[in-house]
């Protein structure tokens, strides 16, 4: 039986990945509408990621007998004009998303939930990676972002992301 804090945190946790998809998949649509496919499809297999997050964290709970409960999903807000902007909020939006993580571990290790911890570590680590993507892709833009070419060959680059769904085991 999950701790009563850990659980309602991960329950939250669950929400926030939902809309970290719903974030990503409005990036996508910014990117198509400015022409740039392979960036939206960088954003789309980053939504889908998020959607699978979510899924772990909803396995894991019901897993543990905790009771999830779906709650609205928030719509996106961030105004984006520039090509870099998304990727400026993607950083920040996964910086945010690390915060959460490292509660909801704070939580469990408070509660001496070692199989919360356990599972929270591959979050843990997949977190770094989200953070170190997001800050490589602005300094991608920031370098190469300005020139019609090199942009173009960056939008390839993006193109050419395919999903690999994760293989935690719970």
């Amino acid at each position: 039986m999950l701790n009563e804090k850990v659980a309602q945190l991960l329950n939250t946790q669950v929400n926030k990945e939902f809309y970290s998809a719903y974030l990503y998949l409005d990036f996508a649509n910014f990117y198509v509408e400015q022409g740039l496919n392979g960036f939206a499809n960088w954003y789309q297999v980053q939504a889908q990621e998020e959607r699978d997050h979510a899924m772990l964290f909803i396995q894991y709970m019901q897993n543990n007998d905790a009771k999830v409960t779906l709650e609205a999903i928030d719509k996106p807000d961030i105004a984006l004009h520039e090509n870099i902007d998304a990727l400026k909020a993607g950083f920040t939006h996964e910086q945010y998303v690390t915060g959460l993580i490292h509660a909801i571990y704070e939580a469990a290790y408070e509660a001496k939930d070692f199989r919360t911890m356990q599972f929270l570590d591959w979050f843990v680590k997949e977190q770094g990676e989200e953070e170190t993507n997001a800050s490589d892709l602005i300094k991608k833009m920031e370098l190469f972002g300005s020139d019609p070419k090199s942009l173009y060959m960056l939008d390839q680059e993006m193109a050419a992301r395919t999903y690999t769904a994760p293989s935690l085991v719970l």
